[in-house]
């Protein structure tokens, strides 16, 4: 009887296979030469204030709903939201908030979570509407995010009247 391949791990299956491409663009993508500093496209975006955290802030939400979706439990989409809640509060403060973006990688750590969910078997459980909670706090900081974008706007457009 011939061996049937083995099927590929969880966390070795395509849609998590492009979600660790993802993260690594976000995170990890370019190195200092000469150090082992690495980082990403995220904390290049927030360079530009609000609609760069903005922006970081969206994509890492729909990676948190794209590893969701894969299988993590309502504990482990606790813990990923927290990382991401940290990175956009904390990342959305003038000028320390650029250099914490560079350290604090909300993406990877989440990433790093999914794995010791599938391959240790970390971070599991449940807790009664804890998905709904996290994406309700998701939703009221996108909505700080896009008024905060307005009136951010709307003040540098008044500097040209």
């Amino acid at each position: 009887m011939p061996l049937q391949p083995k099927a590929p791990e969880p966390f070795e299956k395509p849609g998590m296979i492009l979600i660790k491409r993802l993260v690594y663009l976000l995170d990890e993508q370019f190195r200092i030469p000469g150090t082992n500093f690495r980082f990403g496209l995220d904390p290049l975006m927030n360079l530009f204030p609000v609609a760069g955290d903005l922006t970081g802030f969206l994509i890492s939400a729909g990676l948190l709903w794209a590893m969701a979706r894969k299988g993590a439990g309502n504990k482990l989409v606790v813990l990923m939201s927290i990382n991401i809640f940290l990175d956009a509060a904390l990342g959305g403060i003038p000028l320390v908030g650029q250099v914490f973006d560079f350290f604090f990688k909300a993406n990877s750590r989440n990433l790093k979570l999914m794995k010791e969910h599938y391959v240790e078997g970390k971070h599991h459980g449940s807790g009664k509407n804890t998905l709904i909670l996290t994406a309700f706090i998701l939703m009221i900081m996108l909505i700080i995010m896009i008024f905060l974008l307005v009136k951010t706007t709307e003040w540098m457009l008044g500097l040209f009247k």
